[in-house]
C-alpha cells in the first residue's frame, strides 16, 4: 500500500503534492499567509469599527485609510461584501507609486500592480467613497468597507507597522466634507472622492493623519440621508452602535456644519450649534477647534456669533466668505457641491489660517495639493 501512494504521489506535479495530502486545493494556498484585520501591524487611520461581525474591520466614510508593510510579491485584500449594496471605492498604492482605482464588488481583490518584486512594501489603501444614500449607519451596514484581512504571498509576512503621524486633525461635515460630487454630476461613489477634499488636501499639507467625517445632507438640525442622524447625534461614533476609537486625539478639529439646515432660523439654529461644538469641545479639551462658515454663506451671523460667545481661546470662527463664486463652473459642480479645483481653493485658503494659528510649518518639497 505504500508503493502505490508513492507511486500515486509521484505522478503529482511537486507543487501540488503537499497540497493534495493536506486536502487543500493547491500548495499555494496553503503555504500563503492570511493575516486577519484584527493584526496590530496594520495601520487603520480614520474612524473605522475593528470589530464588526466578528474581528472584520469596517469604516462608512470617505477618506479612511488602511496601512501596511509586508513581504513578498502579492497582496490580496479580503473584503466582506455580503450586505453591501453599492460597492464603495478605494484607490490603492505600493511603495508610493501611481494609484490604482478598486470597487469593491467581490470578496478577494488583487491589490498589488502587476510584476511587483519580491521584498519588502508598503500598502496603503484609502477609501475614495462610500454610498452616501444607501444605508450605512444601522448594522448590518448596506454600504461600507468591510475588511476581513490580507493574504500575502507564500512565504510572504507583514512587517512593524508604519509610524503614525506626528500630527493629528478631524474634520466634521456634510456632503461637502465627504467629497460627493468633487468629481462630477454622479451622486454615487463615481462623483466622489473624499481624498481630494479641502480636509484631505490640508490634512497633507502638515502631514497629518486625518479623520475625515461627512455624512450627505447631514446638519446640526438635520438628519442625513442613509439613516445618519443630525451632526450632534452621530459624532460620537462610527456608526450605530461602534463608538468612535478614543485612541485618537486630533490636535486640530475643523467644523463644517450649518449648509443642510436650510429651514431654520438663525435662532433657532444658535443654540444647536452651541450644543454642538461644546460636544466637541468636550471630546477634545486640548485641540485647536476651527468652526467654518458654511461655504454657500448659510447661518453665518449665529456661527460667528457663538463662537465669540464661547470665549474659548482655543476656538476659531473662519470667515469663508469670497472663498468660492458659487456661479462659477470651476468651483463649483452644482451651485453647492466643490470641484476638486473648488476644494483645493478652499484649502489653500484655511491651511495659511491652521499655520498661522497653531504655528505648524506647511509641508515643503511634497505635492500635498494632490494624493
Amino acid at each position: 500500500m505504500r508503493s502505490d501512494r508513492a507511486a500515486a504521489a509521484g505522478a503529482l506535479p511537486a507543487a501540488l503534492l503537499a497540497g493534495a495530502l493536506l486536502g487543500t486545493p493547491s500548495a499555494v494556498a496553503q503555504a500563503s499567509t492570511t493575516v486577519a484585520s484584527s493584526d496590530p501591524r496594520i495601520g487603520f487611520v480614520g474612524r473605522w469599527e475593528r470589530h464588526y461581525a466578528g474581528d472584520e474591520a469596517a469604516t462608512v466614510n470617505s477618506g479612511s485609510r488602511v496601512r501596511l508593510r509586508f513581504t513578498g510579491g502579492q497582496v490580496t485584500g479580503l473584503f466582506d461584501v455580503s450586505t453591501v449594496a453599492v460597492p464603495p471605492q478605494l484607490w490603492v498604492t505600493v511603495d508610493g507609486g501611481p494609484r490604482s482605482l478598486v470597487t469593491v464588488d467581490r470578496p478577494e481583490i488583487d491589490l498589488a500592480p502587476p510584476g511587483l518584486r519580491p521584498g519588502a512594501h508598503t500598502l496603503r489603501v484609502d477609501v475614495k467613497d462610500t454610498d452616501q444614500v444607501t444605508n450605512r449607519w444601522l448594522p448590518p451596514l448596506g454600504d461600507a468597507v468591510i475588511i476581513r484581512g490580507f493574504r500575502l504571498a507564500p512565504r510572504g509576512r507583514l512587517l512593524s507597522p508604519p509610524r503614525p503621524a506626528p500630527v493629528r486633525m478631524a474634520f466634521f461635515g456634510d456632503s461637502i466634507t465627504e467629497g460627493i460630487r468633487a468629481l462630477g454630476q454622479p451622486l454615487t461613489p463615481d462623483g466622489a472622492d473624499g481624498t481630494r477634499t479641502y480636509a484631505a488636501v490640508t490634512a497633507r499639507a502638515f502631514g497629518a493623519d486625518m479623520q475625515l467625517v461627512g455624512f450627505g445632507k447631514q446638519g446640526v438640525m438635520r438628519e442625513g440621508v442613509g439613516n445618519v442622524p443630525t451632526a450632534p447625534e452621530s459624532f460620537p461614533y462610527n456608526f450605530a452602535g461602534s463608538p468612535a476609537d478614543s485612541g485618537f486625539v486630533p490636535d486640530v478639529v475643523v467644523v463644517l456644519q450649518g449648509s443642510n439646515d436650510s429651514t431654520v432660523t438663525d435662532e433657532q439654529f444658535a443654540p444647536a450649534y452651541v450644543s454642538y461644538l461644546s460636544e466637541v469641545r468636550a471630546a477634545n479639551p486640548h485641540a485647536w477647534i476651527f468652526a467654518m462658515e458654511p461655504l454657500i454663506g448659510r447661518h453665518t451671523a449665529a456661527i460667528q456669533s457663538d463662537v465669540a460667545d464661547a470665549a474659548d481661546p482655543r476656538m476659531v470662527f473662519v470667515d469663508t466668505d469670497g472663498w468660492l463664486d458659487r456661479h462659477s463652473t470651476a468651483d463649483y459642480t452644482d451651485t453647492v457641491h466643490p470641484t476638486v479645483a473648488g476644494h483645493l481653493k478652499v484649502a489653500s485658503r484655511l491651511i495659511p489660517m491652521i499655520s498661522r494659528v497653531t504655528g505648524w510649518p506647511v509641508r515643503s518639497g511634497a505635492p500635498w495639493e494632490s494624493p
